[in-house]
This record gives structure tokens, C-alpha cells and sequence, in this order.
């Protein structure tokens, strides 16, 4: 059964996160003991929201004594995708993250590119409303329950903790004020 919310923020997320999962496996009809795999999107996307959920996702791995996979957004995207695609996601100021798929599997690195240079004969798989050529958007339940499906997969695998896929340098400022002195 696939449990989805949306809860648009712009602040708070990290206090947000933990008691919207606890409502989701709630609503499920199940607690944190019933799981035995967690799967975490690595990224690309908002480096906040990566952090916090990859952070949050390998906590609980070790709280519950649990294995945590991470999963790309754009593996999701090109999961159970026929033939040769290029998945693109948006990556704001007229960029974004491209990486091309043959059958759902990875055949480049996520590359970060200005849109304007995709090649107009190809066809592109993505869950931004992305104005291309020859476009197919796949809607975030897909997404989620593809992330799932490949979860599922790579559980039997041995895989590094998880961790942000980090694709460009982040260009949030850092804060004016000092930080607090830490005592000895």
C-alpha cells in the first residue's frame, strides 16, 4: 500500500520530518519496530532537504538496527523505463540534472547542464514540468513507488551508509553571525 503526503515548507523541516513519519506508518497500520529496510532519495535536489532526510534515515538505521539504501531521484525516475532515455530533472536558473538510461540502468554520471544545450532529438523522462520536445513527466507517486521497488532490490546488496548526491556547489549564504564558542 503506497501512503503519500505533501506538506509544502519553506522552514522547519527537520522538525516536521520525524512526526510525519510516525503519522505515515500510523496510518499504514504500522510502527517503527515493523520495519526492516529504509529507503532514503540521496538526491539531487534541495541540499537542505537532503541533509535532513539523509541524516534522519541513517539515525533510524541505527536505532532500529536496520540497513538504509539510498536511492537517486533520477534512478526512481528511469526505473522500469524501456530503451534508451535521458532523465532530467530541474535544476532552477534555465539548468538541469541530466543523466542517460538504457532499460532503467544508469549508462552516465549526473551531469548538471544548462537546459538549452539537451539535444531536441532524444527523448527525456521527468518528474519537473520541463517544457522539451519530446517530454514524458512521471508523477511523484511513480517516483515513490519506484523508489520503493528498488529498495526492495538493492536490500540483498551491500551498500555504503547513505549520502547526499551533491551535483553542484550550494549557493545559499552562509549565516552574518557568529557562531557560539564551544567551552572546553
Amino acid at each position: 500500500m503506497l501512503t503519500c503526503r505533501v506538506d509544502p515548507m519553506s522552514k522547519g523541516q527537520a522538525e516536521h520530518l520525524l512526526p510525519m513519519l510516525e503519522y505515515l506508518l500510523t496510518s499504514a497500520g504500522y510502527n517503527w519496530p515493523d520495519l526492516n529496510t529504509l529507503g532514503v532519495g540521496v538526491g539531487p535536489g534541495n541540499f537542505t532537504g537532503i541533509r535532513i532526510s539523509v541524516a534522519a534515515a541513517r539515525g533510524l538505521s541505527l536505532s532500529l538496527n536496520v540497513p538504509a539504501i539510498g536511492i537517486s531521484r533520477l534512478d526512481a525516475i528511469a526505473y522500469g523505463s524501456a530503451g534508451p532515455q535521458s532523465v532530467v530533472v530541474d535544476a532552477r536558473q534555465n539548468r538541469v540534472y541530466h543523466q542517460r538510461f538504457d532499460n532503467g540502468v544508469a549508462l552516465s554520471d549526473v551531469e548538471l547542464v544548462e537546459r538549452d544545450s539537451l539535444p531536441h532529438d532524444q527523448s527525456y523522462l521527468s518528474d519537473s514540468p520541463l517544457e522539451l520536445a519530446d517530454i514524458t513527466q512521471v508523477c511523484a507517486e511513480d517516483v515513490i513507488r519506484n523508489t520503493g521497488a528498488l529498495v526492495q532490490l538493492r536490500r540483498t546488496e551491500e551498500h555504503p551508509r547513505p549520502a547526499p548526491l551533491y551535483v553542484r556547489a550550494p549557493d545559499a549564504a552562509l549565516p552574518s553571525e557568529q557562531p557560539p564558542r564551544i567551552l572546553p
